[in-house]
């Protein structure tokens, strides 16, 4: 584990312990970056509200640490694996819409969505030679386009 994993690990614990929560922290380096899963039965606090609280942690590290990761390095906060069961849909959203798009050959839109809602919608498209998408937008909060190759 790098040192800036183990900043931010202890950052995620500070943060979560300043909420009242108590949760085991568990690291998982994969391809696309790091995976930090808290785990434990106080997660319900970050993920109700459709993991507003998850959204939120996850904002703060990726501002409190933006120098450190640049643009390479990602870091995912999940929480009982609600992140990993929701991008798996998302994934699954993105390829139907994909579909949608080349059945009535109009362009379909998802969102509106969070950069890395957006992300995870974009890598599921790209894996798509049929499809394309871009996100449309000017605030946090963008829609993705999803149409039809020519």
């Amino acid at each position: 584990m790098s040192s800036l994993t183990t900043q931010i690990v202890g950052f995620v614990q500070d943060v979560i312990t300043a909420m009242g929560i108590t949760m085991s922290v568990n690291i998982e380096e994969t391809p696309e970056g790091t995976h930090i899963n808290l785990e434990g039965e106080d997660g319900g606090a970050l993920v109700r509200h459709g993991g507003e609280g998850l959204q939120a942690l996850q904002h703060i590290v990726a501002t409190t640490f933006r120098k450190q990761l640049g643009d390479d390095n990602r870091i995912v906060i999940d929480c009982n694996g609600y992140r990993k069961d929701k991008d798996a849909e998302l994934r699954q959203m993105a390829r139907f819409v994909a579909e949608k798009a080349r059945s009535s050959g109009v362009p379909q839109e998802m969102g509106p969505l969070n950069p890395y809602e957006r992300r995870i919608v974009h890598l599921a498209i790209a894996e798509d030679p049929a499809a394309t998408s871009e996100s449309i937008g000017d605030a946090f909060m963008k829609t993705v386009i999803i149409s039809s190759r020519k």
